[in-house]
C-alpha cells in the first residue's frame, strides 16, 4: 500500500467517525447524549468498504497515467504503454472556443496523403481559445511548420488537449488552470490557411477523434464518459469504435 493510500484511508476513517459521532449526537436526547453507544452496523459497512477497496480504484488521476512531464514537445508518449481500458471521465467540459461550426473534421486527408489528428473550428483572429478541462500546462511554444503558437494542457481524467494556430498565447508552462478559462487567441500560425482553432484529444499521445468524445455543433457531450480500449487503436489513432 502506498503513502497516498495510506493518506486516503486515514482520512476516509476519520471522516466517518467524525459522520457517526454527529448522527448518534443528533439522535440522542438534549442533555441525554450517550457516552458509550455502539458504532452504527451502517457505519461498520461504509468502513469495511473503504479498507477493502483495492489500491487501483484509489487513484482516480489519470495523471498517473504518465511516467514524464516535458515542456517541449507535444507528441512524446507514442511509445509509452497503453493501458488495454481506461474509462476517461468527460464531465466538466467546456468548449474550447464560442464558435461551433466543423470546417475539418478528424481524418485521412487526401489532398496532402497524411492524417489529420484533430477537429478544425472556424474562428476570427483573436477570439478567445479556452481550456476544455481542468488541468496543468505542459506545453506552450510555436512550431512553424506546423501548430504555430500552440498550446498542450494535461487533465486529470488522462487526456491531454492540444490548441494550435493562436494569434497569441495567454498561458505559461506549469500553469494550472480551469475548465472555461481563457488560454490564447484564435489566428492563423504555423502550417494555416485561415484562421481558425486546431483542437486534438489524446490519451498518452494516441490521437482519439473529439468527434468520439463531444459534439461540437451541438455544444454538448457525446457521453459523461468515454472507455478507451487499446483493441481499437491502429497506428495509434482512435477514430471508430467497434
Amino acid at each position: 500500500m502506498n503513502f497516498s493510500t495510506t493518506i486516503l484511508k486515514t482520512a476516509a476513517f476519520s471522516l466517518l467517525s467524525l459522520f457517526t459521532f454527529t448522527a448518534n449526537a443528533q439522535d440522542a436526547p438534549v442533555m441525554e447524549a450517550p457516552t458509550d453507544q455502539p458504532l452504527r452496523a451502517t457505519t461498520f459497512t461504509a468502513l469495511d468498504q473503504v479498507l477493502r477497496m483495492p489500491e487501483a480504484a484509489t487513484q482516480m488521476d489519470g495523471y498517473a497515467l504518465y511516467d514524464s512531464w516535458n515542456t517541449t514537445r507535444a507528441h512524446c508518449y507514442a511509445n509509452t504503454a497503453k493501458p488495454d481500458s481506461f474509462d476517461i471521465d468527460l464531465s466538466g467540459f467546456c468548449m474550447p472556443i464560442a464558435s461551433a461550426r466543423i470546417s475539418s473534421n478528424f481524418g485521412y486527408r487526401p489532398r496532402f496523403h497524411r492524417m489529420h489528428k484533430g477537429l478544425d473550428i472556424s474562428a476570427t483572429t483573436g477570439d478567445t481559445i479556452y481550456a476544455a478541462w481542468d488541468g496543468k500546462v505542459r506545453v506552450v511554444r510555436y512550431e512553424a511548420n506546423g501548430y504555430g503558437n500552440f498550446v498542450v494542457i494535461r487533465h486529470p481524467n488522462g487526456l491531454e488537449t492540444i490548441y494550435g494556430h493562436m494569434s497569441k498565447q495567454l498561458c505559461s508552462t506549469d500553469q494550472e488552470v480551469k475548465a472555461g478559462q481563457p488560454i490564447g487567441l484564435a489566428g492563423n500560425t504555423g502550417g494555416s490557411f485561415g484562421a481558425h482553432l486546431h483542437f486534438e484529444t489524446r490519451l498518452l499521445g494516441e490521437a482519439i477523434d473529439p468527434s468520439l468524445l463531444f459534439d461540437i455543433p451541438g455544444r454538448k457531450m457525446q457521453s459523461d464518459h468515454f472507455v478507451y480500449r487499446r483493441a481499437d487503436s491502429v497506428n495509434g489513432i482512435v477514430m471508430a469504435r467497434k
